[in-house]
């Protein structure tokens, strides 16, 4: 039988061999191409997110020798969730024994958002996973294994900074490590203790570039974020997304051994010490305030994932001592989970290259298609040569996945007033004037003259593009040749009044 590290091995060799193959073969997504920009426009930090997905994606760009290809942007995301699965194997098998760390980690490569979305997109979870995953791991080490030294803490403080550098919900890490002092009494002697204030002191310099970008732009990343969670009245839509979600982003058999882990710990959660009771506190902090959010504002699915990662290394726990019991059905279940992955990988692939499916709602890989299509197009068009010229649609993805398509050759921009993210803060609406724009429409709209036409002196409507995805037509998009800007288009956010 083989050892738990040897399959350790053997499952993130597979895993990167395969997640690199998926990270070749697809085209950006909508957030990937706009998260290209970030590259494009170094700064302390961006509207959407800290920097941190900067440095991933241009370090994956620079080992490829400037090598622009969704391959050499997802690069740095593939090698981080590598590192993320060791540090999954490591931390669990440091408190539950070699197979539960190997079974916590091959559920993690199992989940599907996790190993798809954060392992080889270029998405802000994917550091955030390996920083959360490291800072858990440490917390672990300072307030259990070794209470009152102070070199664990130093480790957390690091890992902290990492992570609030990547995404703002790294917040909750701290948040959990303190509901866990406070309703630990043996743990309260750690606020007695330098090493949480240290912790917290080289946690904070994560923040730091996040301030100062905020400072310089009138707060309006930590506005933006805080109005989709404050507020609102009470509704159910949010949360069954908040119910419902994780359990399809990470697949309902994942997500129904972690749900049983954190209900069977918390059915003797006053009984239960050490690291159970600190992963559950770090679990409770953020499902319970996204729950809470839920009921009045409208809530992504993927953004209480942060609590379901504290309940990976109890699920390899029970994995483990399952596979002891009964390990023929733990081998039929391990091998039906794994074949459904690469099933459903290779199916969103397929469909994503060639369309073979019509659907008779949205195409769930519409977003993910058709873009270099475009891209060569205008190329052949010549209209990525045109001087003094720029391109512009009515959406920031669109935006984004135009400037991927034509590899920033020609400036790009979006024309949407009060929502075009960061190119909002990437040139202001004065540079375009005395230009030429071309509007690429994905919506079909009838009244683009009535919103842009007033702000040029004339358009001309050019030949529509056929957006190709295995060499058929799927989708138009329609172009407008919008000649000489007079006046500014208002895409800006406005200003605090001074």
């Amino acid at each position: 039988m083989s050892s738990p590290r040897r399959c350790l091995f053997l499952l993130i060799a597979v895993s990167l061999v395969v997640r690199l193959a998926w990270a070749a073969t697809l085209e950006t997504g909508q957030d990937e191409a706009y998260h290209f920009l970030y590259t494009v426009h170094p700064d302390w930090s961006y509207f959407d997110h800290p920097p941190m997905l900067r440095y991933v994606a241009q370090a994956g760009i620079s080992t490829f020798g400037g090598w622009l290809h969704p391959l050499s942007l997802r690069f740095g995301f593939v090698l981080m969730f590598g590192g993320a699965t060791w540090i999954m194997f490591t931390w669990t098998a440091r408190w539950f024994g070699e197979w539960a760390g190997f079974y916590a980690a091959l559920a993690l490569n199992l989940s599907a958002y996790y190993t798809a979305a954060a392992g080889a997109f270029v998405l802000p979870d994917g550091p955030l996973l390996f920083f959360a995953l490291l800072t858990m791991w440490r917390l672990s080490e300072a307030l259990v294994a070794s209470p009152g030294r102070l070199v664990p803490w130093l480790w957390v403080g690091l890992a902290c900074a990492g992570a609030m550098l990547s995404k703002y919900h790294a917040v909750f890490l701290p948040l959990g490590a303190l509901v866990y002092i406070l309703v630990t009494p043996s743990a309260r002697r750690n606020l007695l203790t330098p090493g949480p204030y240290f912790a917290a002191d080289i946690g904070l310099l994560g923040l730091v570039p996040v301030l100062i970008w905020n400072a310089q732009h009138d707060w309006a990343s930590f506005g933006f974020q805080t109005g989709r969670a404050v507020g609102g009245r009470l509704q159910i839509g949010g949360l069954a997304v908040m119910l419902f979600g994780p359990m399809a982003l990470l697949l309902p058999w994942i997500w129904y051994s972690l749900i049983a882990a954190l209900i069977g710990r918390l059915r003797s959660f006053r009984t239960i010490t050490g690291i159970e009771r600190l992963l559950i506190c770090q679990a409770l902090v953020p499902l319970v305030l996204f729950g809470v959010v839920s009921c009045t504002r409208p809530i992504l699915p993927h953004w209480p994932l942060i609590g379901f990662l504290p309940l990976f290394p109890m699920l390899g726990a029970d994995w483990a001592a399952r596979s002891v019991r009964e390990p023929i059905v733990v081998r039929r279940w391990l091998n039906f989970m794994t074949a459904s992955v690469l099933l459903i990988a290779g199916a969103f692939v397929v469909q994503a290259r060639f369309g073979l499916i019509q659907f008779p709602f949205r195409d769930p890989c519409i977003e993910i298609s058709g873009w270099d299509s475009v891209g060569r197009e205008l190329q052949e068009r010549g209209l990525i040569d045109r001087p003094n010229t720029f391109l512009f649609t009515s959406h920031w993805f669109d935006s984004g996945q135009v400037a991927f398509a034509v590899r920033n050759r020609i400036p790009v921009t979006c024309y949407r007033q009060g929502d075009a993210r960061g190119f909002a803060y990437w040139s202001r609406p004065e540079d375009w004037v005395g230009h030429d724009g071309i509007l690429i429409d994905t919506d079909l709209r009838d009244d683009v003259n009535t919103i842009y036409a007033p702000y040029f002196r004339e358009v001309d409507e050019l030949p529509s593009i056929e957006m190709t995805r295995g060499g058929r037509p799927f989708r138009t998009v329609r172009l407008y040749l919008f000649r000489d800007q007079q006046r500014p288009f208002p895409f800006a956010y406005e200003r605090t009044p001074k």
